[in-house]
């Protein structure tokens, strides 16, 4: 279901931070400009960023991950609470979708439901995780958004993560999304336009490497995903966005190195350096088509200091 945010009793509030009162010029910070509301009966202004959490890690336990990931959008929301707003007027914070127990469909339906009617509203949707399982809901949602308006033409799913994230196994996990949104978007007809950029060659089993070949996913490893490849890197994302109507960005953060990120299930011993993730997010959050964008997969429990939460709230940030 969709909650407001709770804080912890005893928690000082989520959104506050420095007071910068005496100094000269614009000390607002993101907790500044920020209004909560409830997205059950309330949507952002029009062209507005809302921030929605899905605090759900279902999908990883059944995945067989580290369990934690639900706590993310309080810590990331957190960290950006004290962020200085610069050119930021008007932030929304919906408030979260939790997944009561086991139950990740029912929490997938309402997470679709909360970015349909912000999408419905003209606000611009950064949903907040939890599990990658968070990008069925996010995808229905935009799915919806598009049928009601008989919009079927095509969406890039660009996703940054060192996984393909195509099991086929079910029920759902965080490890099978895009091969859910495979098939719906077969038994709709509809072509599906899924690239995974960071790829880890040894993160993923050979059978996830033929399903990629078979659904015709683009895809780089990341030893492709360098600082020395950025120019080309950017240059195939312009492709791929020039191509498509709309674009769905998903980051599951387990893309960064382990050092940069250590807090989610499946660290990554090599990866994809954060200038070359966060130039790409700041791409394609100009580009035009950028409809609605997540990030997954952020476990507070195995990030005791702090850093990658900063690190998620940084490419938050560059999304608002």
């Amino acid at each position: 279901m969709v909650t407001p945010f709770k804080p912890i009793p005893g928690d000082p509030p989520l959104w506050h931070g420095r007071t910068d009162a005496g100094e000269r010029g614009d000390t607002r910070r993101l907790f500044n400009v920020v209004r909560e509301i409830d997205s059950r009966t309330e949507v952002a202004a029009s062209g507005a960023p809302v921030l929605l959490g899905f605090a759900c890690d279902a999908g990883v336990k059944r995945n067989q991950g580290r369990v934690g990931a639900a706590e993310g959008p309080h810590a990331i929301r957190r960290a950006l609470a004290n962020l200085p707003a610069h050119d930021i007027a008007h932030l929304f914070d919906a408030g979260d979708v939790t997944c009561e127990g086991d139950d990740l469909e029912a929490a997938q339906t309402a997470l679709a439901d909360a970015v349909r009617r912000q999408l419905d509203a003209n606000a611009q949707p950064v949903v907040l995780g939890g599990g990658h399982e968070i990008a069925w809901g996010t995808w229905q949602g935009l799915r919806a958004h598009l049928d009601a308006r008989g919009d079927r033409s095509r969406v890039l799913i660009l996703n940054l993560d060192a996984h393909f994230d195509l099991r086929t196994a079910r029920p759902g996990t965080s490890g099978t999304p895009f091969d859910q949104i495979a098939q719906a978007c077969e038994a709709a007809g509809l072509p599906f336009d899924y690239a995974c950029l960071g790829v880890s060659r040894l993160s993923n089993t050979a059978s996830l490497f033929d399903r990629a070949r078979e659904l015709n996913v683009i895809h780089v490893e990341d030893t492709e995903m360098q600082e020395r490849h950025l120019e080309a890197r950017l240059a195939q994302v312009d492709a791929l966005i020039a191509d498509v109507s709309h674009v769905y960005l998903t980051i599951d953060l387990d893309v960064l190195p382990a050092p940069v990120m250590p807090g989610v299930s499946a660290p990554a011993a090599y990866g994809v350096p954060m200038p070359v993730v966060e130039a790409i997010v700041s791409h394609v959050h100009h580009s035009g088509k950028l409809r609605v964008a997540d990030l997954a997969e952020y476990n507070p429990r195995f990030d005791p200091q702090g850093a990658g939460a900063r690190v998620a709230a940084r490419l938050a940030y560059r999304l608002l």
